[in-house]
């Protein structure tokens, strides 16, 4: 991409910083290109949603393990350990969460990237963004499994807490 801007500016024709500015003058097609972006910048605003309720949850959780942690220095009771126990594999399955959710924004951002870009050069890298778009789905698609494993256990381990009482 930016070798095929700067090999355009060492034919004679123009200095690559003039280059540009001819390539980025056209108003409808910066209009286009905002509006070709739409559609992964809302899907960016929604994965930011998504990653405060998963730290949300993840933050209570790991106050939850600090006060079981040190009440199991002073005694251990069966409870407690188990409670732990279930809190850190929710924890683990947050962590994947946030992971994966992350990565898709930062796909999706590099789509977005992309299409702006795309709209100035020659080379043809339409290709690239639609593996792009579906790699970032597939990143969405795993986060959003870790929080819904996560959630069941949750709702597990709440009927199991309900039975005990």
């Amino acid at each position: 991409m930016l070798l095929d801007l700067l090999a355009s500016a060492n034919d004679g024709r123009l200095p690559l910083a003039l280059e540009i500015v001819e390539r980025t003058a056209s108003t409808p097609r910066v209009q286009q290109v905002v509006q070709l972006s739409l559609a992964p910048a809302f899907l960016l605003s929604g994965i930011g949603a998504i990653m405060n309720v998963i730290m949300s949850r993840m933050i209570w959780i790991a106050k939850r393990v600090e006060t079981i942690e040190e009440k199991l220095e002073e005694q251990r009771s069966v409870r407690q350990v188990r409670e732990h126990g279930w809190l850190m594999r929710r924890r683990r399955l947050m962590q994947g969460a946030i992971m994966f959710s992350t990565a898709s924004a930062v796909m999706i951002s590099a789509v977005i990237m992309l299409l702006f870009v795309s709209a100035y050069i020659t080379a043809q890298i339409g290709t690239v963004i639609a593996f792009m778009w579906v790699l970032t789905m597939a990143l969405l698609v795993t986060g959003l499994g870790f929080f819904l494993f996560e959630t069941r256990l949750a709702a597990i381990g709440a009927q199991e807490k309900d039975k005990r009482e």
